[in-house]
């Protein structure tokens, strides 16, 4: 689906939905396009009718034609939007040629409940629009203290099997998932989406400020799989770097005198690389100098009822203040979603 929104369309003539679509898929038929193909299948004339669509018709030419024609050819004579489009390239310009063909068009009011749940439903589409860069998600766990890591020895998993299967939906949600290099050289994981079947693979990113990636790790091992991109420093060693990429890597040079400005500065790179959506999953650190950014977006997090012990929570990030999306139990575990910014 990405980088293309998430769509949906209904035909109306009085009280009788005549034709519904959705944008099922990359390249695909628009939402639009879709639902009176729909009515088409039906037998259904929609001259006259009323369409209800998630997201303003689009005037462009893309991988499809502009839905903006396909609803003039059907003589659709009234469109009611939920939310604008608000990339240069589309904003305004079809709801404006379809007033000009003499359709009657109504906005939803922003704070309408179904202008604010369409706006939501697309909030990574929204970002890349506004300021091309990817929507960032922090998923993190903790105990009921605090502790985002377990003692030497022990399991290495805070949150429960449940959490972690939901984590594995996330992954194939989003465009790419990010670690420090902290968490590779620990771990050596994989960041794949496992759910069985096909999954959509995101990209996998390292933030790795000195090229210090093994060449031997199973990221590496597994660039057929899902692409890996290394964010490193100016001052990272040429030889590491040309290894990293004779392995399959991508790079990306991150200028900045802080983590927070080389976050920013990846960031802008991978939003220029055509990603609507960053999960960041591994390294305290790398989440701290993501807030230090202001570039977190929502967090969730999966809380374990567990006391691990210490002096205090190790996840250093503060200044960050949401709002409260839901809290719901996931197997043994709390999940605690928070919007820290709406677009």
């Amino acid at each position: 689906m990405s980088p293309n929104p998430l769509v949906g369309a209904v035909v109306v003539r009085g009280e009788e939905i005549i034709g519904e679509g959705f944008h099922a898929e990359l390249g695909g038929l628009h939402a639009e396009r879709a639902a009176l193909a729909d009515a088409a299948r039906r037998g259904e004339d929609v001259a006259g009718a009323t369409m209800y669509v998630t997201l303003e018709p689009c005037a462009h030419h893309g991988r499809q034609p502009p839905c903006v024609e396909a609803i003039l050819e059907g003589a659709v004579t009234r469109v009611v939007i939920a939310a604008g489009d608000p990339s240069a390239k589309a904003s305004g310009r079809g709801p404006d040629q379809l007033r000009a063909a003499g359709v009657k068009v109504e906005l939803l009011d922003p704070d309408d409940e179904l202008a604010t749940a369409a706006r939501l439903l697309n909030q990574p589409f929204r970002k890349h629009g506004i300021n091309g860069l990817p929507w960032v998600l922090l998923k993190t766990a903790m105990s009921l203290d605090g502790r985002t890591a377990t003692p030497a020895g022990a399991s290495p998993w805070i949150s429960g099997e449940r959490s972690r299967e939901l984590v594995h939906v996330w992954r194939g949600e989003c465009d790419a998932i990010a670690v420090g290099i902290g968490t590779v050289l620990a771990d050596d994981p994989l960041l794949t989406a496992r759910m069985g079947g096909e999954a959509r693979q995101p990209v996998r990113v390292v933030f790795d400020s000195a090229a210090r990636l093994p060449l031997d790790c199973r990221l590496l091992a597994t660039t057929d799989e899902a692409p890996v991109t290394v964010v490193h420093g100016p001052d990272a060693d040429p030889r590491r770097l040309e290894a990293l990429l004779a392995a399959g890597a991508e790079t990306i040079a991150a200028a900045g005198a802080t983590p927070a400005e080389r976050a920013a500065a990846a960031l802008v790179e991978l939003g220029r690389r055509g990603l609507t959506s960053l999960l960041l999953e591994g390294g305290a650190t790398l989440a701290a100098a993501f807030a230090a950014a202001a570039q977190v977006d929502e967090a969730r997090v999966f809380v374990a009822p567990l006391l691990l012990g210490g002096a205090a929570p190790d996840l250093p990030i503060a200044g960050l203040q949401g709002s409260l999306v839901e809290t719901h139990p996931v197997g043994e575990d709390t999940l605690i979603r928070t919007r820290f910014k709406e677009w």
